[in-house]
């Protein structure tokens, strides 16, 4: 339990012990140098106009006596004019001090000497005369003004203080001096010293409370200036965390309107601007393809207060439909009010599409292997079936097993090869290349298919185009895949056009045809893994081949399209670089 004296004890020890560092910084302690020096002009201007005031008090004296100075001795009556001249000049110095190095790097220093020369000037006159001299007026005016306009520091005014009444009380009594006043002839008295004494006091504590003050002050506005600058470094984390995520986040009203939302929102939707995310989904419900989707949401929201990987389709700015998946929670008040819904979200079309692709890759092991699988099974389990020991078996039907077994092995390699050019890309054995050579042996081989399709193909590729340096094995796939394409899209009776042309560095070759073309959503993915077209009349097929088509061009540094439009023909094309 604290009692008065170890509070009083604890007072003085913070008071008077050694300042620590967290207390005094060299921050704090250049700007209450700055704060110094700049009041110490104000003071100096202060006490300037005061002496001359009594300069010119004096002056008019010598002329004009006043009678409130006649009780005063005659030695302060007819030299005071000399004392207020000599401090006047004093505080000149000081003045031209004031605006040199030293003293804009140690005000204190030029503090105590202005103190001293106006202080201790009467002090020394006085002495030199013999006679003590108590200053009352003169040490009040100065301490009172040195309180109020440099509150700070107050070591400084203590040691004003306590030099002058030093030297008043110790060197007059040594010298036995004696004051000018008949009726009070002693240097000092118990009211003169309690006057002093508290006067002083008032002083000094009042300096040191506004000291403290300030110097809490600054702290205080360091500290928030730290957190302010760690609040902004936080903040520009953050920020940065906001607008560069991959994921779009946001923050929506209960009443389906967009409060915030990030960059990655915006492209998710189609928009360049985040503004127009907030200014144009004035209702969220319209966003969804399916618009009972925003009411589960909200349901889900109520009934858990959050939801995780909730997968919608939405349309985008441009009217194409996106799938995406939402992460979001509800941020209640203390009381428990809805404000508004947080979270991400996630454009996952890619996957989706990825999902589909597997799917369609899945049934086409399930059916496009099955069935030759079954057709083989079936004629071995009815030549099984005869009683006889040893079974006959005719020409045709080892010639349906092998063209069975060659068209699930066909298949088996395309997945193979599709999985190697996946991880691996392409391997290419490259040669200088003569493309006619390639066309032809393509053709050659498709001969059987042409005839069975009773389509017709003319070859417009020239002997003189430049060689090439490429594979002419993955070449001749190319053909023969885009051929066998076009076969298998189009009824009986087509006509196919091969042809070659140089366009500066680069062979661009064209297999086009008079067929029932492609739509554009279709060309738009006729490259894509495991696509299939709806119009393929053949079954045994993954989708493959035009896809390995690209991955062989790509290799070679090439570039492979379509050109065409429903009911329009097809032409297929690719550019190959010159050896």
């Amino acid at each position: 339990m604290a009692t008065p004296f170890t509070t009083v004890q604890s007072w003085c020890r913070k008071t008077f012990s050694a300042p620590i560092t967290d207390e005094v910084t060299t921050l704090y302690r250049a700007w209450r140098n700055r704060f110094l020096w700049q009041r110490l002009r104000l003071w100096l201007w202060l006490a300037l106009i005061c002496l001359l005031s009594f300069t010119l008090r004096d002056i008019y004296g010598l002329f004009f006596p006043f009678a409130e100075l006649q009780q005063l001795p005659e030695e302060l009556r007819t030299q005071r004019l000399v004392i207020n001249v000599a401090m006047l000049a004093s505080i000149i110095i000081c003045f031209a001090l004031h605006k040199t190095k030293l003293g804009r790097h140690r005000p204190d220093l030029l503090f105590l000497g202005s103190s001293w020369s106006i202080s201790l000037a009467s002090q020394l006159f006085a002495t030199i005369r013999g006679f003590a001299l108590p200053d009352t007026i003169g040490w009040s005016l100065l301490f009172l003004s040195q309180a109020v306009l440099m509150p700070v520091c107050w070591i400084l005014h203590l040691l004003t203080q306590v030099s002058v009444l030093i030297y008043y009380f110790g060197v007059n009594t040594a010298l036995g001096l004696k004051t000018p006043i008949p009726e009070h002839p002693e240097i000092y008295n118990v009211t003169f010293i309690l006057y002093i004494f508290w006067f002083c006091t008032i002083c000094d504590i009042g300096v040191y409370l506004y000291d403290r003050l300030q110097r809490s002050e600054f702290f205080a506005r360091q500290e928030l200036e730290s957190a302010y600058q760690k609040l902004k470094v936080a903040e520009a984390k953050y920020r940065s965390i906001f607008e560069n995520a991959v994921e779009g986040i946001f923050q929506s009203s209960p009443d389906g309107r967009y409060i915030t939302a990030n960059p990655a929102l915006a492209r998710i939707y189609g928009y360049s601007l985040v503004d127009e995310v907030t200014a144009n989904f004035t209702d969220i419900e319209q966003l969804y393809v399916d618009p009972n989707r925003r009411a589960e949401f909200v349901r889900l929201m109520e009934k858990y207060g959050s939801v995780s990987e909730f997968e919608s389709q939405i349309y985008r700015q441009d009217g194409s439909i996106v799938w995406i998946s939402e992460k979001a929670y509800a941020v209640r008040d203390e009381q428990g009010k809805l404000l508004y819904y947080e979270g991400l979200i996630e454009d996952i079309t890619q996957r989706k599409q990825t999902e589909e692709e597997l799917r369609v890759f899945f049934h086409a092991v399930s059916h496009d292997l099955r069935n030759p699988v079954l057709g083989t099974l079936m004629v071995l389990k009815n030549l099984l079936a005869r009683s006889e020991e040893n079974i006959a078996i005719s020409r045709s039907i080892l010639e349906r097993m092998i063209q069975s077994s060659d068209r699930q092995l066909n298949l088996i390699n395309s997945l193979m090869e599709t999985h190697i050019s996946e991880v691996q890309g392409v391997v290419l054995q490259r040669q200088t290349v003569q493309l006619l050579a390639v066309v032809e042996a393509a053709i050659v081989d498709l001969e059987p298919l042409l005839e069975q399709n009773q389509a017709k193909l003319t070859n417009l590729v020239s002997a003189d185009l430049p060689l090439v340096n490429a594979d002419p094995t993955q070449l001749w796939r190319v053909f023969s895949n885009l051929i066998v394409n076009a076969l298998k899209h189009n009824p009986p009776g087509l006509l196919l056009t091969i042809n070659a042309t140089r366009e500066g560095e680069m062979i661009y070759c064209t297999v086009n045809d008079n067929g029932v073309g492609i739509s554009q959503q279709q060309s738009d993915r006729l490259f894509d893994l495991y696509f299939r077209g709806a119009s393929i009349r053949n079954s045994v097929s993954l989708g493959l081949g035009l896809y390995l088509c690209k991955q062989i061009i790509h290799a070679h540094g090439g570039e492979i399209g379509i050109n065409s439009a429903l009911n329009a023909g097809a032409t297929f094309w690719f550019t190959l670089p010159i050896s």
